[in-house]
């Protein structure tokens, strides 16, 4: 199973990105109900709550990093990842891969009980 990286934005609509350093947690959290996009994911971190989004956007996705779309079907409702790289751009961040395969077994029990 390959890496899967993503942009984390929206930073300085909360706490900004300065305190952010690699290898910091994190938590994702799907937003269905989110009046602007429906695959919104938002990031969370212990001690903050909400600092910001998973980039959707070809004008905020760093790079090739996932968008939320891409990483959407990835996960569960939630998911943990690691901040890997910060820029001015935005903060590049790592999925785990712990969260990735709890999905996939998930809907492959899901795919058995049908």
């Amino acid at each position: 199973m390959s890496k899967i990286y993503f942009t984390l934005t929206g930073t300085k609509y909360y706490h900004g990105n300065e305190f952010l350093k690699p290898g910091m947690k994190l938590k994702l959290k799907k937003e269905p109900d989110n009046q602007f996009d429906k695959e919104a994911i938002v990031v969370k971190m212990e001690g903050l709550g909400e600092i910001g989004h998973v980039a959707n956007s070809a004008h905020t996705v760093i790079g090739e990093s996932m968008s939320a779309g891409r990483i959407y079907d990835k996960i569960g409702d939630t998911a943990k990842a690691r901040v890997v790289l910060v820029t001015s751009h935005g903060t590049i961040c790592r999925l785990s891969k712990k969260s990735l395969l709890e999905n996939r077994h998930k809907k492959m029990e899901k795919a058995i009980d049908e």
